[in-house]
């Protein structure tokens, strides 16, 4: 079957992002799970993995709508929409975090 005919959520492009950001929440819940809201200085590893998780999405979402703009126009803005919320839901849960 022919890349074309296929939803564009099948390609890897399309759902490592999501992924990733389910991944980058689960560790945020996880963590408030075991330690609690902390409020301190030093970050820690989990926030600077938080933080490179978010930041390794970005390439990869441009890669995937640069590449299917031009071929699946609506389908591919459907599916850049679902990767923008399901990669501000994980920022979201820090900044409310934060704030407790």
């Amino acid at each position: 079957m022919s890349t074309e005919n296929q939803s564009l959520f099948k390609q890897p492009t399309a759902w490592i992002p999501l992924v990733m950001s389910f991944v980058a929440l689960a560790m945020i819940l996880g963590y408030v799970e075991m330690f609690g809201v902390v409020h301190n200085q030093d970050e820690g590893a989990p926030a600077h993995i938080f933080q490179l998780l978010m930041l390794a999405e970005l390439p990869i979402v441009a890669f995937f709508g640069l590449r299917w703009i031009t071929r699946k126009p609506k389908e591919t803005l459907i599916v850049l929409v679902v990767q923008a919320i399901a990669w501000i839901i994980p920022i979201l849960t820090v900044m409310w975090f934060e704030g407790l």
